[in-house]
């Protein structure tokens, strides 16, 4: 608490500044610095468990700066309304420390079973962290621009660590190319809408979300109304790349399956989350669905139809792929475009609505929603590393033919992981859908476009039951043809499969009281309007 005292004494130098408000960002960002420092200059062989040990750390200490900031009596935006302070942005921010601190459990063997330098590893994991978080935090375009970069840089590098593999390499660089390549979507529309928001007066654009919003709802304030829009349009490809939905898809597959397992696992959940952090904040607040002036009712109405298109394709290309997948990197890779498809069923809801409470309930169960993905996503590529072993070598479904009496503990802890993922009662990802779908339905009195909507994701779920019931079955029905020797799980590993296991199943038991917090996200721009 005296380190919070000295930030807001800093901070009391200048009005505007408030460097408590970035106080997770700063805690995970000196982590990383720290990490990379004891890496440069230490020489144990086992500096592996000094690295990862100092960022599950600053991990730690940064969600406790999250959960001491979620009541404090500090100001709800700073540093010109470019940094916000809400309890969306904390819930996230805790989804993504949740993420990188399973992935460090997940990562300490394999850095030493590929050999390969685990502080630049646990340093780049941070900082990837860092970008989330400040995508989450961003009451302005370019904040949240500056965070998919860092995030972005730092995931290049960690899908291409594995340097002497060409796969890792290929991975990297497709990721690299069409990474740059929605940023430019994201930048361009970023322009475009600071150059739309002149006023009619001649004031000048803005970037800021709040902002935005205001003149947005306003269209007689807007003399280029139409670049806006076009600035909009431009930024919904930019995020429907960074959250791999149909048919801005075309990337996961190949990037997923050839960068490293433990890599993979942190890609398929924590940017996932970032680009929802982002997306939702951008286009529920500063282009929102549900429109203030009539005149504007059909622009606004138009984000709601384009994103409905897009969970539809998403959600039906995901299920459709995967089913005739051999390789399970890339079954999962499939089966995460599908869960986006899912998530985005709640972030329509959110915008369907201008109740307050209905929105809040959405931005939950979205939230709900990643959170359990992320649980069981991460368990179920935890299991994975140990069956592939050193270089990614067993990751075919034929290779996980008859495990299922050889290893029964893995065998039944990934099928769980599974049948999650597939939606089981008493499962996070059951629960997870349920509050999604609930989100929708509760909004369909608006327009039979929701219903539906909820109909063909309930029909997509049924679709998955093959592709991950197929991998269950061949565990525990189908005969090897090979020798197969029980794989060693390492005590990391080992705490990354309980906690996630204990996840899965208090998420899908007990949700409520994850709910009850998540549904109190009131958010900076709902309490300025």
């Amino acid at each position: 608490m005296n380190f919070c005292l000295a930030l807001q004494t800093l901070s009391a130098l200048s009005p505007d500044v408030n460097l408590t408000l970035v106080l997770p960002e700063i805690i995970v960002s000196v982590a990383g610095v720290v990490v990379m420092l004891v890496d440069a200059f230490t020489r144990d062989a086992k500096k592996r468990w000094a690295t990862g040990a100092l960022s599950l750390a600053g991990l730690a200490a940064a969600a406790a700066s999250c959960l001491w900031l979620w009541d404090a009596p500090v100001a709800r935006e700073a540093f010109n309304g470019m940094i916000v302070l809400d309890r969306m942005r904390l819930s996230f921010t805790l989804v993504f420390l949740v993420v990188s601190a399973l992935t460090v459990l997940v990562s300490m063997i394999w850095v030493e079973r590929e050999r390969l330098p685990a502080g630049e590893f646990h340093s780049l994991l941070l900082f990837a962290t860092a970008g989330m978080m400040l995508m989450a935090s961003g009451g302005d375009l370019v904040i949240i621009f500056l965070g998919i970069e860092l995030l972005s840089i730092a995931t290049y590098v960690m899908a291409g660590f594995r340097r002497t593999d060409l796969r890792s390499n290929e991975s990297s660089m497709k990721y690299f190319i069409l990474g740059s390549f929605s940023s430019a979507f994201l930048l361009y529309g970023i322009a475009l809408t600071y150059g739309g928001t002149v006023t009619a007066t001649g004031g000048a654009g803005t970037t800021n979300i709040h902002e935005i919003a205001l003149r947005v709802g306003d269209p007689t304030r807007l003399p280029y109304s139409a670049l806006v829009y076009a600035g909009a349009a431009m930024m919904l490809v930019g995020f429907a790349f960074k959250i791999a939905t149909a048919p801005f898809h075309v990337w996961t597959p190949d990037v997923y399956e050839g960068a490293p397992t433990p890599v993979t696992a942190f890609m398929a959940a924590g940017p996932k989350a970032a680009g929802f952090a982002g997306f939702m904040r951008v286009f529920l607040f500063a282009f929102p669905f549900v429109a203030a002036a009539p005149a504007a009712s059909q622009l606004h109405s138009a984000w709601l139809g384009a994103l409905v298109v897009i969970a539809i394709l998403t959600m039906t290309v995901g299920n459709l792929a995967a089913l005739v997948q051999t390789n399970v990197k890339r079954m999962l890779a499939y089966s995460s475009i599908a869960h986006a498809g899912y998530a985005l069923v709640g972030f329509i809801a959110a915008g369907s609505t201008a109740d307050a409470s209905d929105r809040q309930a959405a931005i939950a169960s979205v939230i709900f929603y990643l959170l359990a993905y992320a649980v069981m996503n991460l368990g179920a590529f935890a299991v994975v590393t140990v069956i592939a072993r050193g270089g990614d070598r067993r990751t075919e479904i034929e290779d996980y033919n008859g495990i299922g009496f050889l290893s029964p503990a893995l065998s039944m802890t990934l099928s769980l992981f599974l049948l999650s993922l597939l939606g089981v009662p008493l499962t996070a990802g059951f629960m997870g859908k349920v509050f999604v779908f609930r989100a929708a339905l509760a909004q369909s009195d608006q327009g039979s476009r929701l219903l539906w909507l909820v109909v063909i994701g309930v029909l997509n779920t049924a679709v998955s039951a093959y592709y991950y019931l197929r991998l269950v079955v061949s565990m525990f029905f189908r005969e090897r043809t090979s020798q197969w020797a029980r794989p060693r799980v390492p005590a990391s590993i080992a705490v990354a499969l309980v906690l996630t296991v204990l996840g899965v199943l208090y998420l899908g038991i007990f949700p409520g009281r994850v709910m009850d917090a998540l549904r109190n996200t009131q958010t900076v721009v709902s309490q300025l309007k």
